[in-house]
């Protein structure tokens, strides 16, 4: 089983974020996991699949953690008044939410998988709320990877070749683009990856065009702040 050590940055991290109670792990961890979700999906869906691991499925409805994921998949934030309400504003919205409890042991207890569908499109992610409000996502459509979620960050869908990442890199230090972090998730040699870049700045429209128009890179990913 993995382990994950707390890190916290300021007496803030500590407290916890303005939330919507009882828990900040059950409740704006979830929320934030769901806005990401959305955030990468891109819109809202018609239809999620939410799979609750660990202590999330054991105390999902107590601690307001499903109300919490479809308020985050709504775009609310985590102090959003109508986080509690979120179940029915969905259905009202017309996005069909379902709710699945999985018995499988995962590295860390509070652990949440979400399926997002339209017609056209579908997302899977995995994220871990570590306590606080801090979040991680650990899997996205199957890749590995680590994102806080807290800071801008881009995520480049490319082919796995040589020189990709010292272009993608390149374009971000011409625009005097700090790189906090940065990692690339593969399935396969020679077949696609993924590229999540955290910045220490947002990433203007111009760099993603100039990213994207890079060769053997097929989508690029802004994470909204």
């Amino acid at each position: 089983m993995g382990h994950y050590t707390m890190k916290y940055r300021s007496a803030f991290d500590i407290i916890g974020p303005v939330m919507i109670g009882p828990s900040s792990s059950h409740t704006a961890g979830a929320a934030r996991i769901g806005r990401v979700a959305r955030t990468l999906f891109g819109k809202q869906p018609k239809k999620a699949i939410i799979s609750l691991y660990g202590s999330f499925a054991k105390t999902y409805r107590g601690h307001g953690t499903d109300v919490a994921v479809v308020g985050g998949i709504l775009d609310f934030d985590t102090d959003d008044e109508r986080i509690p309400a979120s179940l029915t504003i969905a259905e009202e919205a017309g996005m069909d939410v379902s709710f699945t409890i999985e018995d499988t042991v995962m590295d860390h207890p509070n652990t949440v998988k979400i399926r997002l569908f339209d017609e056209d499109k579908e997302l899977e992610l995995v994220g871990i709320s570590i306590g606080g409000g801090t979040i991680e996502i650990t899997e996205l459509n199957t890749f590995k990877l680590k994102l806080s979620g807290e800071n801008p960050a881009i995520l480049v869908v490319h082919n796995d070749v040589f020189g990709i990442i010292s272009s993608v890199s390149t374009v971000l230090a011409n625009h005097e683009i700090n790189i906090g972090h940065m990692e690339v998730s593969r399935k396969e040699k020679g077949q696609m990856a993924l590229m999540v870049i955290e910045v220490d700045q947002k990433i203007q429209g111009d760099v993603m065009k100039e990213i994207e128009g890079l060769e053997n890179v097929s989508q690029v990913i802004r994470m909204v702040e």
